[in-house]
């Protein structure tokens, strides 16, 4: 269901890496969650960095709320860089998997497996 991988990076570096990979393949990235900060600023403390980066393609986003409006709630992607036992990961959720379990429409497979391609690639240039 996940896709994770290790980096040798810290985690500001693996993040710029993202961006840079997340541009590289045509998509964008449509928010940034600082999430230590987050929880900080509402008054708690989590040890580790992580950033949660909302990315997405605008035209395999229209291919996918075409078919199916109420898949709007599995979209922006999602890919996090954060720190788990002093070691910096980069992951997602597979979006095949998630949308496997949302829909059985074959075009929306092709469009799921095609973002897995691309997102993977990203993860894998950014580590």
């Amino acid at each position: 269901m996940f896709y994770i991988v290790e980096s040798g990076k810290s985690p500001a570096e693996a993040s710029s890496a993202l961006e840079a990979a997340v541009k590289r393949h045509g998509f964008g990235v449509l928010h940034v969650h600082h999430l230590a900060e987050t929880l900080q600023a509402k008054g708690f403390d989590l040890a580790n960095e992580c950033h949660i980066y909302e990315i997405c393609n605008p035209a395999q986003a229209v291919g996918v709320l075409a078919s199916n409006m109420s898949l709007n709630m599995a979209l922006p992607c999602r890919v996090s860089v954060y720190q788990e036992d002093g070691t910096t990961k980069i992951g997602m959720i597979r979006p095949s998997v998630m949308l496997s379990q949302l829909s059985t429409d074959g075009e929306l497979a092709i469009i799921a497996g095609q973002v897995e391609r691309d997102i993977t690639a990203m993860i894998d240039e950014a580590r």
